[in-house]
């Protein structure tokens, strides 16, 4: 980073073991109003206490591997800023070539975690030999190589990541558990995708990566005894299979690169998977980025309780009749399978909730409960997003807050002028 792009606040962590911000209460939800009080509703706040927090957590629970910071989960270049500032972590993660090369005008370690097939994209990236020093493509097949030959040159080659399955598959395959990634799943499989890479004039293989998304995104501390029961089962048994797989498949790997070539990284797991992955020798670092704003998928996990760093207000337009609120605002709701876990949590006043047979609306969402009630035109309804960077999408600009007081206003990849998935 240069010095013209400095982070507009610090996250410093040297009060990072002070107590918890409280939002969960009324003095910290009219700390919030306080300091966003001359802003328009609709508006998104990130606690910075709170963010500083989550930092701290991640680096302890990383057990002294460098953290490659998620970009979908944070979606506003200066806050990647500000996290990048601090000593473990280091490079991001990001999820489509033209934010990559976007970023790479700034940071000098980008990661694409998904295939591209952006040919506009690729093309500008082969003209670029800073991008192409800066940014790492994502592969997992033969296929994916012959898309890329193209615009591949041995003066600039480019550089490579091979994308290694992380789900558990058991019975022969007939049982998947987790994601459906990407078709190397084996040793062998790796190795089959290492060589060709090595084959080809122009490429260059420097990375590994596998996302165990069944263990990383999947909470175990919620719900009945025993889907908690099943769900640790599950972490077990995945952990203890991947751990061996890829390990395995890492060392076939570098028996396929040239002597000099040696892999520049392993990166694995994810916010929820910390601790394992972590253990694991042959991973070199870790990726997260929800940890950091903590959503509120986040709160089921037992090994961890990020705290909420994240928020949206949105005002109160209309009292359609007693015990409900009607805001402006609608939809915020999340990606993955729907059902009520996916919506928009109110968090502020206590007790108003969402109704089962509208939800989160179009352009307006009724809340109800006794405390809507107290709620006046022109009153705010805090809400918590089920997962982490969606919310920007939502908003121009995140409100940097430390207690009532404004610390910063950034903007967001869409305040920005960037949409890079639609």
């Amino acid at each position: 980073m240069s010095a013209s792009t400095a982070p507009p606040f610090s996250l410093a962590l040297e009060d990072s073991a002070a107590g918890r911000n409280g939002f969960t209460g009324a003095g910290g939800f009219a700390a919030l109003n306080r300091a966003t009080a001359h802003l328009e509703a609709p508006l998104a706040v990130l606690s910075l206490p709170a963010l500083r927090r989550n930092a701290a957590d991640l680096l302890r629970r990383a057990q002294g591997k460098p953290i490659r910071v998620a970009s979908k989960s944070i979606r506003s270049r200066a806050v990647l800023r500000a996290v990048l500032e601090l000593p473990g972590f280091h490079g991001i993660l990001a999820y489509a070539l033209p934010e990559a090369l976007w970023l790479a005008e700034e940071f000098d370690d980008v990661v694409v975690a998904y295939p591209t097939a952006d040919r506009t994209a690729l093309a500008a990236l082969a003209h670029s030999p800073t991008a192409c020093e800066r940014v790492t493509l994502m592969v997992d097949s033969v296929e994916q190589l012959d898309l890329l030959t193209p615009f591949a040159g041995p003066d600039a080659p480019l550089r490579l990541c091979l994308d290694l399955d992380a789900s558990l598959r058991l019975a022969g395959g007939r049982a998947h558990l987790g994601m459906r990634r990407s078709p190397v799943h084996t040793p062998e499989d790796a190795a089959a995708v290492a060589a060709e890479i090595v084959r080809r004039p122009g490429f260059r293989l420097v990375g590994i990566m596998s996302y165990e998304g069944q263990i990383a995104g999947l909470g175990d501390d919620s719900g009945s005894a025993l889907h908690r029961a099943q769900i640790r089962a599950l972490h077990a048994l995945s952990g203890r299979e991947l751990a061996a797989r890829r390990a395995a498949a890492v060392d076939a790997v570098r028996r396929e690169l040239p002597a000099g070539s040696p892999l520049e990284f392993v990166n694995g797991g994810g916010t929820g998977s910390f601790e394992t992955t972590g253990a694991e020798a042959a991973v070199t670092e870790l990726a997260a980025g929800s940890g950091l704003y903590a959503p509120a998928l986040f709160d089921g996990y037992r090994a961890f309780h990020p705290e909420p760093a994240s928020f949206f207000a949105l005002p109160v337009v209309r009292k359609p009749a007693p015990g409900f609120a009607t805001v402006l605002g609608g939809g915020w709701v999340a990606s993955g399978p729907s059902g009520p876990d996916r919506l928009p949590r109110p968090v502020w006043p206590t007790g108003v909730k969402l109704l089962g047979t509208e939800g989160a609306g179009e352009v307006q969402t009724p809340v109800h409960g006794p405390a809507a009630d107290t709620l006046s035109l022109g009153d705010r309804v805090w809400f918590r997003h089920a997962k982490a960077g969606e919310l920007c999408e939502h908003v121009d600009t995140l409100h940097v807050v430390d207690g009532d007081r404004l610390v910063a206003s950034v903007p967001t990849y869409r305040g920005e002028g960037k949409a890079f998935l639609g």
